[in-house]
């Protein structure tokens, strides 16, 4: 496909390289000259010096023959007016990344008078997935499926587990029944791969495991864990991400602490938070985290614009504390060096915010399929894809049993389950896929836009 893409930083950046990957041609558009040209010394694609919302500038990045323009800038009214320019000019599809709270709340209206495809507000996206990491304790992330009823969660094998020194195929049986390993990154090498049944856990691994949401709390307990619901909740930082979580959780009977130096941002925040309990002050001051009761909390959330702040504030918490804590980092390319500290899970806004896009781009690539992508998820540091397909129609792979379908499949991929009529089917070689069918798969390959890929050309 042609993609033009408004907004050569971060998110940009990334989504420009990530497409030019998969093969998609790719024109970068960007007003400062300077940060475009860093983007095109590191990537090979068309870049254009100038304002998006130009018609001129459009017409020379090729809107014409575009099949989509995508608008990342930092001002929303600059990428909703790039979408409709583009409209206009050319009737392609059209992604904005929406941030400000007022627009999104009008998103359904905005998307018809702009001829949107996709909107995307990174700071609720951020805010929905530290909500669900909270509501599961003890896992590092989990990615869901089939609306709701699939998990994958990532936990690290505890010293003293069960699952040290077992093999994966009998995981299931003597820790949790419905449950299936789907990635492993060994704790001692870093060495990702999709284990096969003769394969053994250790403790330190870390472990992808697919599960039904009401398996989870029996899994943790049989893993080692304390299980403890995590009630009370520490943020720090009252922007619109603070304020989605702290919306969300009050809204899930959780007691909410935020942390704010700004006092007008405060007061804002009690207006529209009532629940929430706002202190103005700065969390760097370590004598207010323990004035304040870092030490009673369940969850940590440092959400200020500093990654090495955020990073600063999780290692305290966890020094002073068993307080978990969930870190926010910007910073492309910072995920991987910050999962070897104690800062708990990691979210990067940007990765949420290009993983969306992705998504979007790999199912419109094959919209004439068989086959949906209806999520994309990167894990284990972009080294494995988890991906979710709706079986729309019958093809090459639908009413053959898995034991036949396996010798003509691609190397390192799983299928992980299959969604039918309400019920979870973690598969074996007698199973099908049918028409109708959710199949969750992971694999090590790139660019999957079908569930037809799965075989071998």
């Amino acid at each position: 496909m042609n993609i033009i893409i408004v907004g050569a930083g971060g998110v940009g950046y990334s989504l420009a390289d990530s497409l030019n990957a998969e093969g998609h041609q790719i024109t970068l558009i960007d007003p400062n000259a300077h940060r475009l040209n860093a983007a095109l010394e590191k990537i090979d694609v068309q870049g254009i010096a100038g304002n998006g919302v130009s018609h001129e500038v459009l017409q020379e990045a090729g809107i014409g023959g575009a099949d989509l323009l995508i608008a990342v800038t930092d001002q929303d009214e600059v990428n909703m007016l790039c979408c409709l320019m583009a409209k206009k000019l050319s009737g392609c599809q059209t992604i904005a990344r929406v941030r400000n709270p007022v627009y999104y709340r009008e998103i359904n209206l905005l998307k018809d008078e702009l001829g949107l495809s996709m909107a995307i507000n990174p700071e609720l996206a951020t805010a929905s997935e530290i909500f669900d990491l909270i509501q599961i304790p003890n896992a590092m992330t989990v990615e869901s499926f089939a609306k709701g009823r699939v998990n994958l969660i990532e936990i690290i094998i505890p010293q003293g587990s069960p699952a040290d020194d077992l093999k994966v195929m009998d995981f299931p049986q003597k820790v949790s029944k419905g449950t299936l390993i789907c990635i492993l990154e060994r704790g001692d090498t870093h060495r990702v791969e999709i284990p096969r049944g003769d394969t053994v856990l250790h403790a330190g691994d870390r472990i992808y495991i697919i599960t039904p949401p009401e398996e989870m709390t029996k899994l943790f307990k049989k893993l080692g864990f304390q299980v403890k619901p995590s009630r009370d909740v520490m943020i720090i930082g009252g922007g619109r991400t603070g304020y989605y979580l702290a919306d969300q959780l009050l809204s899930a009977g959780n007691s909410v602490k935020i942390i704010e130096k700004n006092r007008d941002v405060c007061e804002e925040l009690a207006a529209n938070l009532p629940g929430a309990e706002i202190i103005n002050g700065d969390a760097v001051d370590r004598q207010l985290l323990t004035e304040e009761g870092i030490g009673g909390e369940d969850v940590f959330v440092p959400l200020t614009d500093l990654d090495e702040e955020n990073i600063l504030l999780s290692l305290y918490a966890r020094k002073i504390s068993n307080v978990r804590p969930i870190t926010k980092v910007s910073t492309f390319g910072f995920t991987e060096v910050t999962e070897e500290l104690p800062v708990g899970s990691i979210i990067n806004p940007k990765e949420i915010t290009a993983y969306s896009i992705l998504r979007y781009v790999r199912a419109m690539s094959n919209s004439s399929d068989s086959s949906d992508i209806e999520s994309l998820y990167y894990l284990a540091g972009r080294q494995v894809e988890a991906l979710e397909f709706h079986i729309k129609a019958k093809s090459a792979v639908t009413d053959r049993p898995l034991s036949e379908l396996r010798p003509k499949m691609i190397p390192n991929l799983l299928i992980c389950c299959i969604y039918r009529d309400g019920r979870l089917i973690i598969p074996r070689g007698n199973d099908v896929i049918r028409q109708g069918d959710t199949v969750v798969l992971v694999t090590t390959a790139q660019k999957l836009g079908s569930i037809n890929d799965i075989l071998r050309s």
